[in-house]
């Protein structure tokens, strides 16, 4: 459902005559518009022949609806709300207009008052759809396409065609919950995700974190016991956690799986298999193995210690070059833009992400 909501505020963005977008979302998160005003404004639309927002924005000069003032003015501070998007939409790419939307909608907001397991599921899903935008954001800049809202939208689709299927069309890979699975069996299951803070989540309340976890490890379950004949576990080395990089650590849960279960997987790469689960009260006390040290050390920034480090003739840098930087070591130059001492370059760092810098205070090594 937030996954759809804030598409809805994406699709009202780029296009505000989409009636049922706008219907969907004109009271989420909760700001006071009953379903007796967005009826009245759908039977005024229909009766006019004009679209939902060409009536809000007559408002307050033409009362066409006949709203009172305190209707009229939360009416008002909507409009403003969607204008202001519309203007971020413009200037700026897909993923920083999502940011936006996201957080200023108050979405976010809500779903992080509430700790329960069910929100914080659903602040993850916004989570994985905002960094799923930044990916897509940066591809398009790499590639010197437009990557704008408007761009994102074209590229995707929320539709499931499961209520429309033909008896007989069953070639294909279900997408669900572990909270929806619950009931269903397939012969083949695969579990994505397992990784710490995502599966199990990171839960806020630390009173509440080991009673917390114990319910993730039954959801564990349930996803396990869905398959008939081969379940496969799946976890990411790294993954954008609110548009930046970050590394990730295997779930505790693998290392509490009976390993003659287990094909392919060596999770004594990362942590004892016994079920020590005392190890895990702490985030720090995570997977105290030298190997996690080791890649932890490997995500900092990789500084040179070179005092005699010097970057190539600024003008020499162009876009798909692979530089070096002192502090934020290799990179990708995704643009080059600007002229003269105010011309700016956009890396992608493998270590640092994407930067924004100063070409003439740069110091940009040209490797390839």
């Amino acid at each position: 459902k937030e996954i759809k909501d804030i598409i809805a505020f994406f699709r009202i963005v780029v296009n505000s005559w989409d009636n049922e977008a706008l219907k969907r979302i004109i009271n989420i998160p909760s700001r006071g518009i009953g379903q007796t005003t967005v009826g009245r404004l759908e039977e005024t639309a229909v009766g006019m022949e004009l679209p939902i927002w060409k009536i809000l924005e007559e408002l307050p000069g033409k009362n066409i609806a006949g709203f009172n003032k305190g209707v009229i003015s939360r009416l008002g501070q909507f409009v403003e709300m969607i204008r202001g998007f519309m203007e971020v939409a413009k200037e700026c790419d897909a993923f920083a207009t999502a940011v936006a939307i996201a957080e200023k909608t108050g979405i976010l907001k809500e779903l992080s008052a509430d700790k329960s397991p069910e929100s914080v599921s659903r602040h993850e899903n916004i989570q994985e759809l905002l960094n799923a935008i930044k990916e897509f954001s940066l591809n398009a800049l790499e590639e010197g396409a437009s990557g704008k809202l408007s761009d994102y939208l074209e590229n995707i689709s929320l539709l499931t065609d499961q209520d429309t299927d033909k008896d007989d069309d069953r070639d294909k890979v279900t997408l669900m919950t572990v909270h929806s699975a619950k009931g269903l069996e397939f012969k083949n299951v695969f579990i994505v995700g397992l990784e710490e803070e995502l599966f199990p989540s990171l839960q806020q309340n630390m009173k509440r974190r080991a009673e917390a976890i114990e319910e993730e490890r039954r959801l564990f379950y349930v996803a396990l016991t869905r398959a008939e004949e081969n379940v496969w576990l799946s976890y990411a080395n790294q993954r954008y956690r609110w548009g930046r990089p970050s590394r990730c650590i295997p779930s505790r849960f693998l290392t509490e799986l009976d390993k003659k279960f287990l094909e392919g997987l060596n999770i004594d790469k990362y942590g004892s298999s016994s079920n020590k689960r005392e190890s895990y009260q702490t985030p720090s006390g995570i997977y105290r193995s030298e190997i996690f040290r080791n890649k932890i050390n490997n995500i900092k920034y990789a500084e040179t210690t070179d005092k005699n480090f010097k970057g190539d003739d600024p003008g020499k840098i162009v876009q798909g070059m692979i530089v070096e930087h002192q502090k934020f070591g290799t990179g990708k130059v995704l643009k080059v833009e600007g002229v003269s001492s105010d011309k700016k370059v956009f890396v992608f760092f493998q270590n640092a992400g994407n930067k924004q810098l100063l070409l003439k205070f740069a110091k940009l090594k040209i490797i390839g």
